[in-house]
């Protein structure tokens, strides 16, 4: 698990943290998409269900991501933002494991909606399967 870095506690949730699933969808090798191939996310959404950026860089911390694929050992580390805008997902040290969205600042996390993300040379697509309030 990921420190908080230099911090013992998690800052309190507001009530725009969301529980993000994302799902692969149907792509070459497999066209039905995969259910144990995806995200989970721990993020803040404004009222149309876009990243909240001020409510994330307030609550950075709190801010995690869990890559599951099936067979592989779990990922498990935070939603960051690069300036500039553009965010990723940061599992450890440095920039080689970093998986980045394509323009997720501007996409909908709703349910049925469609959000792409970068894991090494390769591009994937992933739909929004639920979005819950905690």
């Amino acid at each position: 698990m990921m420190s908080t870095a230099g911090t013992n506690a998690t800052p309190e949730l507001t009530p725009n943290f969301r529980h993000v699933r994302l799902e692969l969808a149907r792509e070459k090798g497999h066209p039905e998409g995969d259910r144990e191939h995806g995200y989970d996310l721990l993020v803040p959404l404004d009222a149309e269900g876009r990243l909240d950026a001020a409510e994330w860089k307030t609550h950075q911390a709190a801010c995690r991501v869990r890559r599951f694929v099936h067979g592989e050992t779990e990922l498990v580390g935070r939603l960051r933002r690069k300036p500039g805008g553009t965010w990723y997902f940061d599992y450890a040290e440095g920039e080689g494991d970093d998986e980045v969205g394509f323009r997720l600042g501007e996409e909908r996390f709703v349910p049925g909606e469609y959000v792409s993300i970068r894991s090494g040379d390769a591009m994937h697509t992933y739909q929004v399967k639920l979005v819950e309030r905690l």
